[in-house]
């Protein structure tokens, strides 16, 4: 049975695989550096005394796959990890031919034609430690309290939200779509009386967009709640799994990602702050100068989201804002509105940019029909419209990609690093 590189311990007799970092071929020595997800270890062989491994062992070049058994030597004289094993066989399971890439001097671009070979370094499977161990720590929270994980289809055959930014399929003889999001869905779970769930699944956006921040197909975590009386809940409970999520990956990962990365990560203090509109462009205007170009005041740019997140430095010390207070020209048709005709809802920015778009939805189906109307959507929405026919309790919710979250967390360039496999207008490949 192979054992974990992490686990072996000292004049054990065992048998590791992983992969060859590399091989250093010396006058009387040959050293292998093997790892797998659990450690590193070096190989020692001896020329004189492993005859018949040396050969094996300068043919698996750096990239190949590699068993070895034999005894375990914990020495400080092996500063690359502290750890050899001096081998009784060396098997190969697999020669790998030169990599094509240098991943110290490749743009991102480049590196994405071999995303496989570009995974294999410490930081970016760590990355994905990390985004496994911050969704799961999401989920214990609302698990805990009560939510249902509910699985909501990705082929439909109505554009949902609106008829803009959607792929069409080929669906038999006729056309599906690829959903834009789990949002009706989740909300026809709050008609059929599930009161709490969230959704961690695949979301496609046909935006042409280029930014370090978009993509076709991301991971989007969602949540809907039902029975609040504003979007001040979906606020709390949004803040609350934050801090909960952060801390447990802070408490797990933080020393590592101090070690490879370089900073600490940061666990939010409750409660967040929030500030309206209103607010946000007073202060933006009194402390740099800003104002919005379209003389839009309802709504934020992705400069102001960049101040935003600056501002909130500033003024409160925290890395996270709330900013309420959207027209309602500005937010889905679905948004619930105050009197004022203000959308009950919010952005969270975070670290400068925006992860969240939430509120408390429209659950009146006479209101709700007239703000589709108003957004000139008809037949697309005539299912949606009839999850609230027959009663609805009041709800909200919000949704925020976990490749974005992820991105953030770690202060990486673009989201194609948070991506195991990155989708955009000009990639579909590999």
């Amino acid at each position: 049975m192979r054992t974990n590189i992490g686990g072996i311990k000292h004049e054990q007799i065992v048998t590791v695989a992983g992969l060859v970092e590399k091989v250093r071929d010396t006058r009387y020595m040959v050293f292998v550096l093997l790892r797998d997800n659990s450690g590193m270890v070096q190989i020692s062989l001896d020329k004189e005394h492993h005859k018949d491994l040396i050969e094996p062992s300068l043919e698996a070049i750096a990239g190949s796959f590699v068993e070895v058994t034999g005894k375990v030597n914990v020495t400080e004289n092996v500063k690359s990890c502290g750890v050899e094993i001096v081998p009784q066989s060396y098997n190969v399971l697999s020669v790998a031919e030169a990599s094509p890439i240098q991943v110290d001097n490749t743009s991102v671009d480049s590196l994405l034609q071999y995303r496989w070979l570009d995974l294999r370094s410490e930081k970016n499977i760590l990355i994905f430690e990390i985004q496994t161990y911050l969704s799961h720590a999401m989920r214990l929270f609302l698990i805990e309290r009560g939510f249902i994980e509910i699985h909501s289809p990705k082929l439909i055959g109505a554009a949902s939200e609106s008829g803009s930014e959607v792929f069409e399929v080929k669906y038999f003889d006729r056309t599906a779509y690829l959903a834009q999001s789990p949002q009706f869905y989740k909300q026809m779970a709050m008609a059929a009386g599930f009161d709490k769930v969230f959704e961690c699944g695949p979301v496609f956006r046909a935006e042409q967009s280029f930014t370090n921040r978009h993509a076709t197909e991301f991971t989007g975590f969602d949540i809907e709640i039902s029975y609040i009386k504003s979007h001040e809940e979906v606020m709390a409970v949004h803040e609350q799994m934050l801090a909960y999520a952060l801390e447990a990956v802070h408490k797990k990962y933080n020393d590592r990602v101090k070690e490879v990365f370089g900073f600490e990560i940061v666990v939010p203090t409750l409660p967040f702050p929030r500030m309206d509109l209103s607010m946000i462009y007073k202060e933006l205007e009194a402390r740099y100068n800003f104002k919005p170009e379209d003389g839009d005041y309802g709504d934020l740019s992705t400069e102001a989201e960049r101040l935003v997140g600056k501002l909130s430095q500033d003024m409160f010390g925290h890395e996270f804002m709330f900013a309420t207070g959207f027209k309602a020209d500005k937010r889905a048709f679905y948004h619930m509105r105050d009197a004022n005709g203000i959308a009950m809802g919010y952005d969270l920015i975070w670290k400068n940019m925006e992860i969240t778009t939430g509120a408390m939805r429209e659950h009146r189906y006479d209101m709700l029909k007239s703000q589709a109307q108003e957004k000139g959507l008809g037949k697309d929405v005539e299912f949606y419209l009839d999850f609230f026919k027959y009663g609805c309790p009041p709800h909200g919710g919000f949704g925020m990609g976990l490749d974005r979250i992820t991105m953030l967390l770690l202060n990486l360039t673009s989201i194609k690093e948070a991506m195991y496999i990155f989708r955009g207008p000009n990639r579909l490949f590999p």
